[in-house]
């Protein structure tokens, strides 16, 4: 093995090899960087908020003081080692980073990596620094294994391969359950299998890859069922000239059918229902991989052959247009399959010689031979935007040495699930290093996801990151050796290298940000291509873009991968308790940058609180809303843009980009067909798509759409109406954050509400007389014949001081004393359907929500007294089995929802009962950290 030989010549001291000389950039000589900060014990307990079940539980954690709720809460569940409630259990971030930094700092010293052994302190401690200040994470296995007992483990991309043998196709489903078992995803391409078209040695018929896709599928659906960490995820591709290409481009879409009629039937075939497992085919991501001669057919109209697996003879002709429509209609009706670009993807491969890339991970950013493995790590960009706004390089191109020394180290002492895949992953050492919080950095430095200057910015710092990987990889590889591989790939490697050096030349810079990172880049690719010359590279592959889920959160990352913002508002937990709507702190930041003043910029933040976006924000010129466009909302990002957002960055990576393109509802099969031929012509490795509203078990109301009824205008005066001497009248005693006040809210006898009165505040007293005026603002209003959810749409999430925690089960939380009032009035006056439009429910209507049944039934009859559903009267509300962490959300995701009156396409989290966010393809839950794929 490569570092056997390697590493032994290095302790020997064998020819002109010197160990790494390691600078320090974030650390101070004598000062232990954890000595450098605060910190703080903390409490965690995770519930589900569906039934307040405790879901998690340790108290006395140890942590800096600036970690927030929700990152402690993940990592001391998802990572600390030990049995809880037990010595052995780990209680600080200390231990966690002590225990993963130990085992790659004695492996490094023991290989030979380091020039000295004080140079092997200062990598400690400036690994240490970068980890504690949440400036990069490893990969998810890394936390979970690494100086433990367990095996060391430290990937989480895998690919598999399969023949057209009934034992390979066996230990296929056995090596795909050993990963799945522990955590991870795995990739594999189907297309050696023969095609059911095609005949058997003894003269069948062969089943054909889709046949053998069904136990797969069960396989993986039944660990799935028994995990504890994620579900199993995986990637079956087919090549677009297989025989059965077409079943296999509508096996999802035929099931997705079979879905639909079972529903109509009366099945539960809800996202986790009870009769949803009896639908095949769901537990796998699909993909065609598509050639560059296929696709010129398309473009020309033009015939295509399918060819027999074991004589490459033509079994059939199609036209390739027919062959491409059938694929977006697929993706239209249930996103599958993706598609892969094969000729660009074996364009940019670094061992041809060793053979082609067929497949990927289940996320389709890790690219690479079969029977391989790629472990990941991601930087926090956030972390580099200086106070002056500028791109602080220097520390980013240090830490990006940092990692790259630390990953490839970790190749050495890791263990692999079989001895195929740790024999190639240890002759070919591919790395993953790539990013979060991108659209965050465009944001806050003033540029639109969808611009020139944003795809211009994000495009030198991939460049760069790349550029400082491979030529730390070949720093490396002049210490103990390059890659075992590397000597029959060594020109096909060097040829990528120039390709990616030629691509950074194209970059066009637009101002001072983006020309300084890209002057650096230059800089790294010369002294790359001259490294690599001399030396070779220690690792075939060094850089993708993984979604950065679970460790997206741990770095308190605002954007996952290479996405925009969700929307500008986000659900975000307290410390103290209860949680809150904010505004996302990059908008402020952004605001700054553009040149508002401080109290334009308050304004047009709280205008985003109560809109949740910035169409009409007061004095924000028209020209940047696109700064503040995101992937969700009243501005969504066009699906065009993420497309050429993914083509700026591609060729500076060794991998590919793990990213879902969302098209509308209302996007066509053509609007499919154009981002998949575009993603081509751009020059992508692999493209996805997510129609909403596509899949069923994903219903896209929450109400029923009112029916919008234009009427010609009519010059009218209003008239005030009076209510009789002798009117019915609820008495609501209430508190917000321990500020207790009285609402008298009286009603017509026949028609809703038409007075209110406040007391808040001892008689007398500015507050009392300030309460009582408005009272009777809102109540001549009322009687004036002013909606009452006009009132409640207008001062709901209204945010100011006495704010937090209420007596009231239906409102656990309340932004002020006047978002509590309005939501309880609404409550106890608005129907059903006009609560459920604003996202105000009552505790019961949202359990039922989130046991899968529709509250409306309970309003379905026309002399149900809705009243009487709230929970209103003070004697007669039970106590909630646990305080509900929000009122109306439990994610960024609900927080959307609630603005859009609609329901997100994104799955419920299987452990705490969140709704989980998009995460590149694939989606991470904020409660607890748990994700959908592999990354």
């Amino acid at each position: 093995m490569t570092e056997t030989v390697s590493g032994s010549a290095a302790r020997r001291g064998k020819g002109s090899r010197k160990g790494l000389k390691i600078e320090r950039i974030f650390t101070t000589p004598g000062v232990h960087p954890y000595d450098e900060l605060r910190w703080e014990r903390r409490d965690v307990v995770m519930t589900n908020w569906r039934d307040g079940s405790v879901n998690f539980e340790q108290r006395g954690v140890e942590f800096p003081d600036f970690w927030s709720l929700n990152a402690v809460n993940i990592v001391t569940s998802k990572y600390f080692r030990g049995a809880v409630g037990t010595p052995q259990r780990e209680w600080s971030l200390k231990q966690l980073v002590d225990r993963v930094v130990r085992g790659y700092v004695e492996t490094a010293l023991a290989e030979g990596y380091f020039a000295s052994d004080q140079d092997a302190e200062i990598f400690d401690h400036e690994l240490k620094y970068a980890l504690v200040h949440q400036m990069f994470s490893f990969n998810s296995p890394v936390w979970f294994n690494v100086g433990t007992k367990s095996p060391q483990q430290v990937s989480a991309c895998f690919i598999l391969s399969v023949d057209d043998t009934m034992e390979s196709i066996l230990d296929w489903y056995k090596e795909e359950g050993v990963i799945f078992k522990g955590g991870s995803g795995a990739g594999l391409n189907l297309s050696r299998i023969r095609s059911s078209k095609e005949l058997l040695s003894s003269g069948g018929t062969a089943s054909g890859p889709v046949s053998f896709m069904r136990g797969a599928d069960a396989s993986a659906g039944t660990i799935k069922s028994g995990g504890a960490t994620r579900r199993a995820a995986k990637m079956v591709v087919l090549d677009v000239d297989h025989p059965d290409v077409g079943e296999f481009i509508e096996t999802k879409a035929r099931e997705e059918d079979k879905i639909r009629a079972l529903r109509d039937a009366g099945f539960d075939m809800d996202l986790g229902g009870k009769d949803i497992g009896s639908v095949q085919y769901q537990n796998a991501n699909n993909s065609v991989r598509v050639s560059d001669e296929f696709m010129r057919a398309v473009e020309a109209d033009g015939d295509f052959a399918l060819r027999a697996r074991m004589t490459g003879d033509v079994v059939e002709t199609v036209k390739a247009k027919d062959l491409f429509r059938l694929m977006a209609k697929a993706a239209w009706e249930c996103a599958d399959p993706g598609i892969q670009y094969d000729d660009t993807i074996n364009d940019w491969h670094t061992n041809p010689e060793t053979g082609r890339i067929t497949a990927s991970n289940p996320c389709s950013e890790y690219m690479s031979l079969d029977n391989s493995s790629c472990n990941l790590a991601s930087i926090n960009l956030l972390k580099f935007l200086t106070d002056a706004g500028t791109f602080d390089v220097t520390r980013f191109v240090k830490l990006t040495e940092l990692i790259i020394t630390a990953m490839d180290v970790s190749i050495t002492f890791a263990d692999f699930p079989t001895e195929k895949i740790a024999e190639t992953t240890r002759d070919y050492r591919q790395l993953g290093i790539g990013y979060a919080n991108l659209g965050a950095l465009l944001m806050a430095t003033g540029h639109a996801y969808d611009s020139e200057g944003g795809r211009s910015l994000a495009a030198a710092i991939t460049s760069l990151m790349t550029g400082v990987a491979y030529r730390r990889s070949a720093e490396i590889a002049g210490v103990v050796g390059p890659y075992a591989g590397y000597a029959r790939n060594a020109e096909g490697h060097k040829r990528v290298m120039r390709k990616h050096a030629a691509a950074n030349e194209g970059i066009r810079t637009l101002d001072s940000m983006d020309k300084a990172i890209h002057t650096a880049a230059s800089k790294q690719w010369q002294e790359c291509l001259k490294a690599g010359e001399k030396h070779g590279y220690r690792n075939a592959q060094a850089s993708l873009l993984a979604p950065t889920g679970t460790i997206g959160l741990m770095m308190d990352c605002d954007t996952t991968g290479i996405e925009p913002d969700l929307a500008l508002m986000k659900f975000k937990k307290l410390v103290g308790g209860g949680s809150m709507q904010i505004v996302n702190n990059t908008v402020p930041r952004a605001l700054e940058k553009l040149g508002y003043q401080q109290e334009q910029i308050e304004a047009i933040v709280e205008y985003i609180a109560e809109h949740g976006h910035v169409v009409d924000a007061p004095g924000l010129r028209p020209e940047h809303y696109e700064v503040f466009d995101c992937a969700m909302g009243e501005r969504a990002i066009s699906p065009m843009g993420h497309v050429r957002m993914m083509a700026a960055v591609q060729p500076f990576l060794s991998g590919a980009i793990s990213k879902t393109v969302n098209m509308p509802e209302k996007a066509t099969i053509e609007d499919i067909e154009k981002v998949y031929f575009e993603g081509w012509r751009l020059g992508l490795k692999a493209l996805a798509i997510y129609r909403d509203n596509c899949k069923v078990g994903q219903p896209l109301s929450v109400a029923g759409k009112k029916e919008e009824v234009k009427e010609a205008p009519v010059e009218t005066r209003p008239v005030r109406r009076r209510l009789p001497k002798q009117r019915p009248a609820t008495v609501t005693r209430f508190s917000v954050a321990g500020a207790e006040g009285y609402m008298t809210a009286s009603s017509y006898p026949d028609d809703g509400v038409g007075e209110v009165f406040l007391k808040l505040g001892k008689q007398g007293s500015t507050l009392a007389g300030v309460m009582d005026a408005f009272s009777m603002a809102i109540s001549i209003s009322l009687q004036y014949g002013v909606p009452l959810e006009t009132w409640v749409e207008k001062f709901t999430n209204m945010r100011f001081e006495p704010a937090g925690m209420t007596d009231d089960p239906d409102i656990r939380m309340a932004t002020s004393v006047m978002d509590y009032i309005f939501r309880r009035l609404a409550l106890d006056h608005l129907p059903y359907e006009e609560r459920a439009g604003l996202g105000i429910l009552t505790a019961g209507e949202r359990a039922m929500q989130a046991n899968g049944e529709d509250p409306a039934a309970l309003h379905a009859e026309d002399e149900v007294d809705h009243e009487s559903l709230a929970q209103t009267a003070e004697i007669t509300r039970p106590a909630p089995a646990s305080p509900a962490p929000a009122a109306e959300a439990h994610s960024s995701m609900e927080v959307i929802e609630s603005r859009q009156g609609r329901t997100a396409d994104a799955p419920l989290c299987l452990t705490c009962g969140t709704k989980m966010r998009p995460a590149g393809s694939c989606y991470v839950c904020e409660g607890c950290g748990s994700t959908s794929g592999c990354s």
